[in-house]
């Protein structure tokens, strides 16, 4: 995928630090679902000196069933709240059976898809924080006709932790946060021996 980058408005992609561009080709380089279509999006300016952004939407039979999005903020001098130089914001909403919305652990198992997507793809972080939000919506009047919709919304950050101090590789964390996609809309797990190819911009991911 092609992430786009926002830098301060001094200073040009080219010269945004080392570290920060580095973790920018790894987010290219990960691995998406054929299901979810990645692009770039514009990243907020005034949160950290160093952003880059993507959104994605999940798409089965021609119907939109999810969307998202995850933004890497980088901040070279570092950030007493993130415990890092690095910090990934996540944001993922999907539609889901009108019945669950009043199920009481919904919301747990929402967190847990999180969690155990950056645990199963092998990405290391600290200082995880977020909610769960379930959205119910009913039609009335000359809308009344409508069915009613429910939704989850899971927003969410963390400080993405390189491995043995090596340079970070968020690729992990964007291949996490597309499985939380698919997770929230209903899509079975990729089965074993099934590889998922890098997604570019304005494409699907494809497997083999």
């Amino acid at each position: 995928m092609v992430v786009r980058q926002e830098t301060h408005p001094d200073t040009g992609a080219e010269g945004s630090p080392a570290e920060f561009r580095s973790a920018v080709a790894s987010m290219q380089a990960a691995r998406l679902r054929p299901e979810v279509l990645c692009e770039e999006m514009p990243a907020p300016q005034r949160i950290a000196p160093y952003a880059a952004a993507v959104s994605a939407d999940v798409t089965v039979d021609d119907t939109d069933l999810g969307t998202g999005r995850l933004i890497l903020l980088h901040d070279p001098a570092g950030n007493d709240a993130w415990g890092g130089t690095f910090r990934c914001v996540a944001y993922a909403r999907a539609d889901i059976e009108g019945d669950l919305i009043t199920d009481p652990m919904l919301a747990d198992v929402g967190w847990t898809w999180l969690t155990d997507a950056l645990g199963g793809h092998g990405a290391s972080y600290a200082a995880i924080s977020g909610t769960v939000t379930r959205v119910a919506t009913e039609s009335f009047g000359g809308m009344a006709d409508e069915d009613g919709t429910a939704q989850i919304e899971i927003r969410a950050s963390w400080t993405p932790v390189a491995a043995d101090d090596g340079p970070l590789d968020v690729g992990p964390h964007v291949e996490a946060w597309g499985e939380l996609l698919c997770t929230a809309v209903g899509l079975p797990p990729v089965p074993d021996g099934v590889a998922v190819m890098p997604s570019r911009r304005g494409h699907r991911g494809t497997s083999r």
